[in-house]
């Protein structure tokens, strides 16, 4: 499956991003979170779309690692900026992208299946933080699987013990299958 995420995104990202590329925050997580949200919209109904861009711009406006309240309203407002340029969102699917966005640091469990969906593509993925994914702060009962949970743990703290990081942002923009939850 090819990645809707254009090279001139890519570079914009790349541009615009204030931490680094390679960090917790960076292209390696923003790959793992697409692969995490196509692979549970395959089974929940939620615009692709939507999990795709969620997965680039959920933290690129993010100003530090840690404690950083404000980056989810502020990617957001990025959303809607970019939206003519590079996303072609319906302002449907503007709205629910913006709505992931605002709410993915907030502890919330309930909202549109878009919404859960990129919220749980998202915590799958604490592993490379040193947290293992919680069942109960996840939203869709297929991410609360433990066999989900632990495959998408594995895939995040497969980085830290490798030089390349950057080498899922490649295998996230190849046209290449996303594989099974099984493959790590």
């Amino acid at each position: 499956m090819s990645s809707i995420i254009s090279q001139d995104f890519i570079e914009f990202a790349r541009d615009h991003f204030r931490l680094d590329w390679d960090g917790i925050h960076g292209a390696s997580h923003w790959a793992r979170v697409r692969r995490n949200g196509l692979l549970l919209a395959e089974h929940c109904e939620a615009d692709r779309q939507v999990v795709e861009w969620f997965a680039f711009v959920h933290d690129l406006e993010r100003h530090d690692d840690f404690k950083d309240p404000g980056h989810g309203h502020r990617a957001a407002d990025l959303a809607e900026e970019l939206n003519s340029r590079f996303l072609h969102l319906s302002a449907q699917q503007l709205g629910l992208l913006q709505a992931a966005c605002c709410g993915h640091s907030e502890g919330k469990t309930k909202a549109d299946t878009t919404v859960m969906v990129c919220w749980d593509a998202d915590r799958l993925d604490l592993g490379r933080v040193g947290i293992y994914p919680s069942a109960k702060y996840l939203c869709t009962d297929l991410a609360r699987g433990s066999d989900v949970i632990e495959a998408a743990y594995h895939r995040s703290i497969q980085n830290i013990y490798e030089s390349a990081p950057s080498r899922d942002m490649e295998e996230a923009m190849s046209h290449d299958e996303l594989g099974t939850w099984g493959e790590r």
